[in-house]
């Protein structure tokens, strides 16, 4: 367990640290979009039914730049 915290601390990327940085991504995109819902469309909608259609819509976006990115940091040189 602390190696996996020390490469999520250094500059070691590497499957298990993509994957905890994916979940990680997404549960705050998750949560980024229901509290976005609510503030832009939670009168008209609803609170519930805004933060379930912002939370759902939220990772399509968030999923793809948090995978691209993660390819390009393995890409750089370590200093």
């Amino acid at each position: 367990m602390t190696e996996v915290f020390t490469s999520l601390a250094g500059n070691d990327i590497n499957l298990v640290t993509v994957l905890i940085y994916l979940v990680i991504a997404t549960v705050l995109s998750l949560v980024g979009g229901a509290i976005g819902g609510i503030l832009l469309a939670g009168e008209e909608l609803g609170n519930q039914f805004a933060a379930m259609i912002g939370g759902l819509f939220a990772p399509a976006g968030v999923i793809p730049a948090i995978v691209l990115g993660l390819i390009l940091l393995n890409f750089c040189p370590k200093f």
